[in-house]
């Protein structure tokens, strides 16, 4: 059973940067499509950022040019760089892992909370 732990939330002010680390427990990432999901208070889970096996990524529309993913697969570690961040970016950050061909989500961390203020 893969385990991912999710590091690096917190309190930022607004404009701030944060970046987030999801640490696997094993080496998935040749097979496995890594992702961040948020989710905020009373709203449902909305998918921020994907990297595929060949490194190409994908954001939602809201974190174009502000948020970037990327992995090491030495650490075992893919990360959420987060800058301009505002107060609508407040949730608590998911990391999860698809491993293929599965089209689901397989894996999922304990989620880390980001919280901005304005």
């Amino acid at each position: 059973q893969v385990q991912l732990v999710e590091s690096g939330g917190g309190s930022v002010q607004a404009g701030g940067s944060l970046t987030l680390s999801c640490t696997s427990s094993e080496n998935i990432f040749m097979v496995s499509v890594m992702g961040w999901f948020r989710q905020a208070p009373g709203e449902q889970r909305e998918l921020v950022a994907t990297i595929n096996v060949g490194g190409r990524t994908n954001y939602q529309d809201s974190v174009q040019g502000r948020f970037s993913i990327s992995r090491d697969g030495a650490k075992k570690q893919i990360y959420l760089l987060m800058n301009s961040l505002k107060p609508e970016d407040t949730a608590v950050y998911y990391c999860a892992a698809s491993k293929l061909p599965n089209n689901k989500w397989d894996y999922w961390g304990q989620g880390t909370q980001v919280t901005v203020s304005s």
